[in-house]
């Protein structure tokens, strides 16, 4: 029987998020976990010329507002592989409006911003006050270029810190498990 990434525990050790990667640091593709059959897949090839700039992928035991496990992106600076569970901490969360998959209206896809908490180089970011403003543009900038050609119509509605990173995944382990 194949592994479901998505069952997961959400929550590690002294009140850390495991984030499991998809797709890694320097990717040009965006992969995606296929519960169904235990892989992951190959979802679409990013836009030409970029490439994840840190690992991307899950938080497991969560439902995000479109349906799926929340999105988090680890910011460190080293690269894991697919199918790697990392314990991070929650830095804030950038919120992200987008069409809705399945008829009209917009629904929300928010990506949280983590950092593993087994990264020493990385200790003293703590929450987003830690991270510079041009780095945070940029990784808005990402995430509206990498589905510029996906028909999502995607907008950046700002980043919040740790406590609202904290509620979202709180929300979407509620949701994750009502759906059971």
């Amino acid at each position: 029987m194949p592994l479901d990434f998505t069952q997961l525990p959400t929550h590690g050790k002294r009140g850390s998020v495991h984030v499991v990667v998809e797709s890694p640091r320097g990717s040009t593709v965006k992969l995606k976990f296929e519960p169904r059959l235990g892989v992951f897949t190959v979802a679409r090839p990013l836009v030409l010329g970029l490439r994840y700039p840190y690992d991307w992928g899950f938080i497991p035991g969560t439902r995000g507002a479109d349906g799926d496990p929340l999105d988090a992106l680890v910011r460190w600076d080293v690269s894991s592989y697919p199918g790697v569970v990392l314990p991070c901490r929650a830095l804030g969360v950038l919120k992200v409006e987008q069409k809705a998959k399945k008829g009209g209206g917009r629904e929300r896809n928010d990506r949280l911003l983590c950092v593993p908490v087994a990264a020493p180089r990385d200790a003293q970011i703590e929450d987003l006050q830690h991270v510079s403003k041009r780095e945070l543009d940029e990784l808005s900038h990402f995430f509206l270029a990498v589905v510029a050609l996906a028909d999502k119509d995607a907008r950046v509605l700002g980043w919040e810190g740790p406590e609202a990173a904290t509620a979202l995944v709180d929300e979407a382990v509620a949701a994750a498990q009502r759906r059971r």
